[in-house]
């Protein structure tokens, strides 16, 4: 039986989509089962105007993303697109919200480069960072995980990371876990339906 060219194209094509679909699980799946179901939790980091005590921000909805500053292309994305929603926020709502960049990179990112990378983007951001092993342990409290690649960039190493942004909730709590490239009117949803909750302060 013949088969025709059209029909062995259609074929091929869906033998390279299955392919790419097999593939597709690459770094960041492999990154995401290092991770334990993410609890969330109280911590203390440095920022460049002080410590930030998340347990200081009750009655704020607070967005947490870990990243770093030298990242070429995720952080810079997911952190404009938690802008556009602040923006969106009224004065008084943006009032009772808190965005925490945490560095994974402390080697390289001092409190001055975060405070500068950080208002770049929007002002009610704040970049945080601490020792290493004191950073993984919030990473862990989060289900955030990350890990360095040597030898990938002009600045000597690249960091594999998780690209989720944690909502906490005006009491504390790990209430919503955003993935990567988040919408900011979603995010704008999310913020609000927790502002809705706690009613005008």
């Amino acid at each position: 039986m013949k088969v025709s060219h059209k029909v062995l194209g259609i074929v091929v094509v869906l033998i390279v989509v299955v392919l790419i679909v097999l593939q597709w699980p690459s770094k960041t799946n492999k990154l995401s089962n290092l991770s334990e179901a993410p609890k969330g939790g109280d911590f203390t980091l440095d920022t460049a105007t002080g410590p930030f005590d998340l347990k200081s921000q009750r009655g704020k909805v607070v967005l947490i993303y870990f990243g770093y500053t030298f990242c070429p292309d995720i952080c810079p994305t997911n952190l404009m697109l938690i802008a556009q929603a602040f923006n969106a926020l009224s004065k008084d709502e943006l009032a009772r919200v808190q965005g925490v960049f945490i560095s994974v990179d402390p080697e390289r990112d001092t409190l001055d480069r975060l405070a500068a990378y950080t208002k770049y983007f929007h002002p009610s951001i704040i970049g945080a960072t601490g020792k290493p092993d004191h950073i993984a342990k919030i990473a862990k409290q989060y289900g955030a995980v990350y890990r360095k690649v040597e030898g990938e960039s002009e600045g000597g190493y690249l960091i594999d990371h998780s690209a989720n942004t944690y909502v906490v909730a005006p009491d504390g709590s790990l209430n919503t876990i955003l993935p990567h490239a988040t919408p900011p009117e979603d995010i704008v949803k999310v913020i609000r339906s927790l502002l809705d909750k706690t009613g005008t302060q």
